[in-house]
């Protein structure tokens, strides 16, 4: 069997379709099921192009659906940025969003639990967007809403509302009580007030181990809300404390009757008794007929009620002061007739069962007259009694005067009673009612049965006037009835009376106490109310208080009068009703004629000239305040068009803005606003009529720029309203009112309010206080007005915009409209009024921005184009153009593709859509295009850099049209070239990409293509560079790279394009990276070369940068300045010095003595420096970056880098590899071959180089202290050694320096080190092999080097103290000599084989000869001076140096006896000559050596001196 279906179903689980037909579903589509057919579904997909599927789930469960997709994405990513404590709470929010949704797709929940289900899914909703930074959702009722369906000014205060409005949750509040004693137990009713006044006398100071901490809850509803919302509480047996009186709000309905008594004081006699009594109270109630009243005591709440209460007892007290409330909760049936009754017992001391009845007082709970015991302090009397006396007979006591009021009412008592008085003792209670039934005033008795006094009539009427708000709310309806009873009896006589009367309760409404009545009073009006004559007295009386308005002095009942005119009105029109229904209509022309005069009456009192009289303004602000609420009962006599005549000339009566105070003013607006607000304004038949005179004031207020916070209240409503009838019926007559009095003034209240705004922001720069409110005001007041403007435009419609355009009586009035839409237009871009996660506002605001333009770019173009060309309104078209198009709330790539999708679906890219109007209207300009050159090139540009291809491909062509039309004008295109070269660099670095192919496909074809086909090179290699700055600078990375890629772009800009400006500002930006990397003397290079393109002269240079306007000889002097302290902070003072000097000429030439003497005290401090502080030689690396995923400024390059203080290779390597974290260090110092240059991957290939200083003269001076040869060692090195040891050839295993050989690579660089940064690019390397014996040469002659330097520093005192690195290093060479070493060295080349091998070595074999011979000179003087300086306590090491000094020598001696011969070289009478010397012949040679000096510490024998 086949059913035939036709719904939408929503996939739960995926299915691959892995059968025939099977359509692939994921979780969260919507599929149509057309057929059902044995279990199976037959369905599809509506692809056509304009079909939507809308799903038949609920709106909320889909939005759910969509956020949580969205959310997995941002989800994921929290984990790999390790926002761990987001990660965790956003998983608990999805779980939770997931449970609801199954919750709320089940269909087994109430209304109610549905609603509070999707009340839980949008609080989640809205936290996740708020916490990943997504946008706001506004909703109503739950649901999303559609922004087409709702006016932009509701939309607005939507979004605002979910923006600024409070979040209500849980509130905790922590109390720590303290703990006090009373010194004085009689003083323990008034410890409170002793605590609170410090009478420390009186109690004990709370000690610190006691103590009572509490937690409160916070809970905001009624009793019935609070209970809903949280029921767990209420079943934990939770007591409910009411107020102790009245709360401020009474609740109708609210039925309550409680006495709460206090027992106060008493003062009793002694009794004969030595000591003062111990008294103990007890009270009953007791009900008419004796019976004590059960359950009727309450001592607090979550107590149970009890029948008796008994007082606490004070020691040995006659006077005791008790303080205690308790609460009588009295059935309001039992209440009258009932009386209290306090027994008094003193309780022994010595038995402590034993109590004694001694006295007993009692109070009736209401009096004869009916009223309720009143609110106050009662002294009872005392009467006596013992354990004998019995109540059973309530009576015989009652009869007696409980106080003294009722003794002076019972002058006739008998003196021979049960119970007699006793006159000394007194006891005090007082007592407060809180009853809704019950009353303690006398007046109100008396209205109420008037007719016991018909000669007190008028009296009691008065007296109304003084009976309290919360009697008067009790008995409400009796009172309205015995008025209009009163009325009906004598209209002639009381009627006045009646109305005040009536005036007053109405009044009484107002109040926020019995604001909750006017319910109580309007269920009154429509079904108790009964007085169908009472409109005729009613009408008479208010329009009499109205034409007296302008005679009185004092006008407090008319006011008031005034203010209650909506509830007499109600009376009114419910009488009139009543008086027709009985009359079958008689008397309607007399009601209409009636209400017409009193109307008259209204405006005559609204017309009058209130600036001289107070009294008067508070009379017609009353009557405005009350008049719109009395719309709604005119409705029911009169037509909708006679209400709104009603209403307009009431309005239009209404003096000008100019003719009334500013506090009128405000009224005014309030009740326009009010009367907007109302049902009569809802019909289109009562607007046509209202809204002229609505738009006329509000115009006025605009124009004048007063009160706009309300207007723009006034306003929102009316577009509301507007927006609302639209999607019903016509209301172009009623937007066509609007656009005629709004838009221009709208456009001005704008501007002024930017503006205001504007100069706020910078206020705020200046970090001025107390802003923030005053900043969230002008936010809002901007909102709201922007919100009017979107409004009005969005309801225009083309025949709007025709009109409005075809209405202006110029064109220099339709220029200044253009101009003032165009700025406000660009200011809600620039200015960013909504925050950016207002997407829907900022969307929606683009859309009506754009279709707005679009109507007004035809306007421009017929007006402002051929002989009126207009290049003001022509340039502030295309910025606002180019501003739009540049908006980051258009840039669809940086969205989420929901979003993405989303947004497209609605609006479309509206970027293209701007795109393509600016490019019409670009050719549209014709022969003005020149106008625009090169002005518009840098923002054009911008537009082009979107990441957007349609947009760049519209916007390129323009390019191409302004260097063609300046070929044209100029013969060149150098005006495009520069601006386009300075536009690039600021767009590019702020993150914008673009792309020129379009461009040089058209510059092809033009006869000038060379030049631009050379321009747009140039600008493309700008570009990469540019790319990689922006890259840099944009994400994460180390400052190194940054500094790179500065430099690299730099240079660029000097050496290629020649654009000085650009180049200084480079400059000074890779001077601050080295300043915030602490890289002082890089700073002050890169500064250096600002400095360098400056003169000593004085020619004025204009502000720039950071630097003021001032002559050139300032600005170089000022830098030379900061120069020469970046120099000192970076311990590079040799490199300060030379400016120092220059400074000096500079000041001594000028007979600036006074800066001379500074700069050579600086220069002298900068020598001392030198030889007094300790500087580190930095290590320097080689470091080769291979690979295409390197940026370009370093692919397949490779640089040297100066190393930080205490950096060696391995912390460099891990330093690199973490600033690459993608990278792969390579193991091998050898070249990379083309497989890793071209691949796709970074490697990274690091190795320590040595530098060869240039100042060689200086490292070889004996004299010259090493603090002084440091600094040239490492400093103005531009060439770098790297040794690689290799065999050639077999290696020797017995000795393998036979076959060791180096090869050295050398690497200039491009600039020496240290400069502008701390690495530069290799420019040349050169590869050598250097022979073992040469190597050996090397070797030897840097240790010799190294051991004549460290001996000079002690001999010449630079070293002190301690002498461990002498030790060391002698020990080094002489430990090495013995146990191979030099040894080796003589193994491999002075023998005999190798001298006649290789006779091309004959000199380099001397050479080391001569340098073996020096190193032993050498470590001969470093033990002597060794021995001169050595602790005691090291002498055990300077003897075994001495020891194995000898066995070095011995070795050496036994190596080749004194058999070796010497092959030398010398020239005799100018002919070169080589001979082999015998060992004495080398003796007597160098007999007089200066070794043979030290006999004393070494016998040498000459065959041991020479080999």
């Amino acid at each position: 069997p086949m059913s035939l279906l036709y719904f939408d179903k929503y996939v739960i689980c995926s299915f691959r379709g892995a059968v025939p037909q099977g359509l692939v579903l994921e979780l969260g589509e919507t599929v149509q099921i057309l057929e059902k057919c044995e279990g199976k579904y037959i369905g599809n997909y509506l692809l056509w192009q304009y079909e939507t599927v809308v799903p038949l789930e609920d709106s909320v469960v889909t939005e759910v659906t969509a956020t949580l997709q969205e959310w997995a994405v941002l989800w994921k990513q929290l984990y790999v940025v390790r926002t761990v404590d987001l990660f965790y709470k956003l998983r608990h929010v999805m779980n939770e969003l997931i449970d609801l949704r199954r919750q709320l797709l089940s269909g087994h929940l109430t209304q109610d639990q549905v609603r509070e289900v999707k009340r839980h899914l949008t609080v989640r909703l809205d936290w996740g967007n708020e916490h990943l930074g997504l946008d706001l959702v506004p909703r109503k009722d739950f649901e999303v809403v559609d922004s087409d369906q709702i006016s932009v000014s509701d939309l607005y205060k939507m979004v605002r509302n979910l923006t600024w409005g409070e979040k209500e949750g849980k509130n905790f509040l922590f109390f720590l009580f303290f703990y006090f004693r009373c010194n004085n137990e009689n003083e323990w009713c008034q410890i409170h007030e002793n605590i609170i006044r410090k009478s420390s006398t009186k109690y004990t100071a709370p000690s610190s181990n006691y103590g009572l901490i509490i937690s409160l809850q916070l809970l905001r509803g009624d009793m019935e809300q609070i209970r809903r919302e949280n029921p767990m509480i209420f079943n934990r047996g939770v007591s409910v404390t009411r107020k102790l009186g009245f709360p401020d709000v009474i609740m109708p309905g609210d039925i309550r009757n409680d006495l709460y008594l206090t027992l106060e004081k008493g003062d009793f006699e002694r009794g004969g008794k030595s000591v003062q009594k111990n008294i103990e109270v007890t009270m009953y109630v007791l009900y008419a007929d004796g019976e004590i009243l059960k359950d009727c005591i309450s001592l607090g709440s979550g107590e149970p009620s009890r029948s008796a209460y008994h007082s606490f007892v004070l020691y040995h007290n006659n006077s005791p002061r008790w303080g205690e409330i308790i609460k009588l909760p009295i059935p309001i049936d039992r209440f009258r007739g009932s009386h209290l009754r306090f027994e008094f017992r003193h309780c022994s001391t010595k038995d402590k069962g034993e109590k004694k009845l001694f006295g007993f007082a009692f109070t009736p709970l209401m009096r004869d007259d009916g009223t309720t015991l009143s609110d106050d302090i009662h002294e009872l009397y005392v009467y006596k009694c013992d354990e004998n006396s019995t109540f059973n007979n309530h009576a015989l006591y009652l009869g007696l005067p409980c106080c003294k009021e009722d003794y002076n009412g019972c002058p006739n008592i008998p003196s021979s009673l049960i119970f007699q008085r006793s006159t000394k003792e007194t006891f005090s209670v007082s007592t407060q009612l809180s009853s809704t039934k019950l009353t303690q005033n006398v007046d109100l008795l008396a209205l109420l049965k008037w007719k016991a006094y018909p000669d007190r009539v008028m009296d009691i009427l008065g007296r109304l006037r003084h009976v309290s708000g919360e009697e008067i709310v009790k008995f409400l309806q009796d009172i309205l009835d015995t008025l209009f009873v009163v009325l009906d009896d004598n209209t002639e006589k009381y009627g006045l009376l009646v109305f005040q009367s009536l005036v007053f309760i109405i009044n009484l409404l107002r109040d926020s106490k019995y604001f909750h009545f006017r319910p109580v009073m309007d269920t009154y009006i429509q079904k108790h109310f009964a007085g169908a004559l009472a409109y005729k007295e009613l009408i008479r009386c208010l329009k009499w208080y109205m034409d007296r308005s302008a005679e009185l002095v004092r006008q407090d009942h008319i006011q008031e009068a005034m203010r209650a005119l909506e509830y007499l009105f109600k009376f009114i029109v419910q009488s009139r009703i009543l008086y027709s229904r009985a009359t079958c209509g008689m008397e309607e022309e007399q009601f209409r004629s009636s209400i017409q005069e009193l109307f008259q009456s209204i405006r005559f009192v609204l017309s009058l000239d209130s600036r001289s009289s107070e009294t008067l303004i508070f009379t017609q602000a009353a009557l405005l305040n009350s008049f719109p609420a009395i719309f709604d009962e005119l409705l029911q006599m009169f037509t909708v068009q006679e209400v709104a005549e009603f209403v307009r000339g009431t309005l239009g009566s209404m003096p000008s803005t100019v003719h009334i105070g500013q506090s009128m003013d405000v009224v005014k607006l309030q009740s326009i606003a009010r009367t907007v607000d109302s049902r009569l304004f809802s019909f289109s038949e009562s607007r046509r009529i209202l809204l002229p005179v609505v738009l006329h004031h509000i115009h006025l207020h605009l124009r004048q720029q007063k009160e706009l916070l309300i207007c723009s209240g006034i306003l929102s409503s009316i577009f509301s309203i507007i927006k609302t009838s639209s999607l019903e019926g016509d209301v172009v007559e009623e937007v066509e009112m609007m656009v005629e009095s709004l838009l221009d003034v709208l456009l001005q209240t704008l501007l002024t309010i930017m503006s205001k705004s504007q100069s706020q922001e910078a206020v705020r720069g200046q970090r001025c206080p107390q802003l923030s409110e005053l900043n969230r005001f002008s936010f809002g007041q901007q909102g709201e007005y922007v919100s009017c403007l979107l409004s009005l435009l969005r309801q225009m419609s083309d025949t709007h915009f025709q009109h409005l355009l075809d209405n202006f009586q110029s064109k220099d009035e339709l220029k200044e409209f253009l101009l003032k839409i165009f700025c406000v237009f660009r200011n809600l871009m620039k200015m960013s009024v909504f925050p950016r996660d207002w997407m829907v506002m900022r969307l929606l605001t683009s859309n009506i921005i754009v279709t707005t333009v679009q109507y007004l770019s035809s306007a421009l173009h017929k007006n402002f184009t051929e002989t009126d060309f207009d290049f003001k309104v022509w340039n502030s078209y295309f910025s606002l153009a180019v501003l739009f198009i540049n908006q980051p709330s258009l840039q669809l790539e940086n969205a989420t593709p929901a979003k993405r999708k989303k947004i497209l679906d609605k609006y479309g890219d509206m970027r293209v859509m701007m795109a393509y109007e600016l490019f019409s209207m670009w050719q549209n300009l014709g022969e003005h295009k020149i106008h625009f050159i090169p002005g518009m090139i840098g923002p054009f540009l911008g537009v082009t850099l979107v990441p957007q291809p349609e947009v760049r491909n519209i916007m390129i062509p323009i390019f191409h049209d302004m260097m063609d039309w300046e070929q044209r004008k100029n013969g060149n295109f150098k005006q495009v070239e520069a601006e386009l070269i300075d536009k690039l660099d600021s767009l590019v670095s702020e993150g914008k990409v673009s792309a020129h192919s379009v461009l040089l496909e058209k510059i092809e074809q033009e006869t000038w293509r060379e030049t631009g086909i050379s321009f747009v090179t140039s600008v493309t290699r700008l570009m990469e560079r540019l790319l990689d700055y922006r890259d840099c600078m944009k994400g994460d990375e180390t400052e190194n790279k940054k500094i790179g890629c500065t430099v690299n772009l730099m240079n660029f800009y000097k050496s290629e394009i020649n654009k000085e400006e650009m180049y200084i500002r480079y400059i000074h930006k890779l001077c601050d990276m080295h300043l915030q990397a602490e890289n002082y003397t890089e700073a002050a290079f890169t500064l250096l070369l600002y400095c360098e393109l400056l003169q000593w002269e004085d020619r004025p240079l204009r502000e720039f940068l950071h630097y003021p306007s001032q002559s050139e000889w300032q600005r170089k002097e000022g830098l030379c300045r900061k120069i020469i302290h970046y120099f000192n902070k970076g311990k590079s003072w040799e490199f300060g010095i030379p400016l120092c000097r220059e400074l000096a000429i500079q000041y001594e030439s000028l007979y600036d003595y006074q800066s001379l003497s500074w700069i050579r005290k600086m220069e002298a401090t900068y020598y001392d420096n030198i030889m007094e502080q300790q500087r580190l030689e930095p290590e320097f690396f080689r470091v080769g970056f291979y690979g295409r995923k390197f940026p370009f400024f370093l692919r397949n390059k490779e640089y040297v880098c100066r190393g930080h203080d205490y950096e060696r290779l391995e912390a460099f390597q891990q330093r690199m590899l973490s600033e690459f974290p993608q990278a792969i260090a390579m193991q091998h110092p050898n070249h990379p071959d083309d497989s890793i240059l071209q691949c796709d991957a970074q490697y990274l290939q690091i190795y320590a180089v040595t530098p060869i200083p240039d100042n060689i003269d200086v490292l070889q001076m004996d004299r010259v202290p090493d603090r002084i040869k440091s600094f040239y060692r490492v400093n103005n090195i531009r060439k770098f050694r790297y040794d690689r040891p290799f065999h050639k050839g077999p290696k020797d295993k017995e000795n393998e320096f036979k076959s060791l050989w180096i090869e050295r690579t050398t690497l200039t660089l491009t600039h020496s080190l240290p400069g502008i940064s701390r690495w530069f690019e290799v420019e040349r390397r050169e590869l050598v092999e250097v022979s073992p014996l040469e190597n050996a040469i090397q070797v030897v002659e840097n240790k010799n080097q190294e051991l004549r330097t460290l001996i000079s520093q002690y001999q010449h005192k630079q070293m002190h103290g301690n002498i461990n690195l002498l030790s060391m290093c002698l020990n080094g060479v002489i430990d090495a000599a013995v146990n191979g070493g030099i040894a080796r060295y003589q193994e491999a080349f002075f023998d005999k084989d190798y001298i006649t091998k290789h006779p091309g070595d004959a000199e380099k074999i001397t050479q080391l000869k001569e340098l073996m011979q020096e190193q032993v000179h050498v470590l001969g003087v470093g033990l002597a001076v060794h021995e001169k300086f050595v602790h005691p306590e090291m002498r055990p090491l300077h003897k075994k140096l001495i020891d194995q000094f000898q066995m070095m020598r011995s070795s050496l001696y036994h190596v080749r006896h004194a058999l070796l011969w010497v092959y030398s070289s010398c020239t005799v009478n100018g002919t070169a000559s080589r001979a082999w010397f015998t060992p004495p012949v080398i003796y007597q040679k160098y007999k007089y050596h200066p070794l043979g000096m030290m006999s004393s510490l070494l016998y040498v024998h000459c065959c041991t001196l020479v080999f």
